[in-house]
């Protein structure tokens, strides 16, 4: 059978079919473009995601090339390391150029936690990561000498760092057992 029909009827038939051959290929459009914005949306989160968990692995990365430096010169360097070791035990035992060393030594290392405090604070460092390092503050922070220097650095930390700092120093949160136990290493 033709597909228009007779000459006098395929006026009607032939608008009437166009008529919804339109409006099915306008709906089908719609729910094709939609779909594209969801994939689109989904896509787009996908990145997110990823850039995300890109950006956690940057600053730890940072922050540990920071922590490695300070002790790749601890380790490297025998002077420093005794005056480091005397001076986070007792800063009075210090001559002033060995308070200095100890000084630039603990800011660049305090500086590192600063900038993991902030990272963890972003949501840009896993919380299970923040909670070791914030144990390695505390950590240095039981040192009679790191105490000291905390209270006399020259140059302040941001103020919520600093706040950070001072809690742990006020409730002491240090696990003791460790302490004892490196002593003990150190000691022999």
């Amino acid at each position: 059978m033709p597909l228009f029909g007779a000459a006098g009827r395929s006026g009607v038939i032939g608008d009437r079919r166009s008529t919804l051959d339109l409006q099915v290929l306008a709906n089908i459009g719609e729910f094709v473009g939609g779909i594209a914005v969801i994939a689109s949306l989904a896509y787009l989160a996908l990145q997110v995601r990823q850039n995300t968990q890109s950006l956690r692995t940057e600053n730890y990365a940072r922050a540990l090339d920071r922590i490695a430096a300070m002790q790749s010169q601890l380790s490297h360097d025998g002077n420093l390391s005794r005056s480091f070791a005397k001076g986070i035990a007792d800063v009075s035992k210090l001559t002033p150029q060995e308070r200095i060393q100890l000084t630039w030594a603990l800011y660049e290392a305090f500086g590192a936690f600063e900038f993991m405090f902030y990272a963890a604070e972003a949501r840009a460092l896993p919380d299970e990561v923040w909670v070791r390092w914030s144990s390695t503050v505390a950590w240095w922070l039981s040192y009679p000498g790191v105490q000291v220097w905390w209270h006399h650095r020259p140059a302040p930390f941001s103020e919520s760092f600093s706040s950070f700092v001072d809690e742990i120093l006020e409730n002491n949160p240090t696990d003791r057992a460790a302490v004892e136990r490196w002593q003990q290493f150190v000691a022999g």
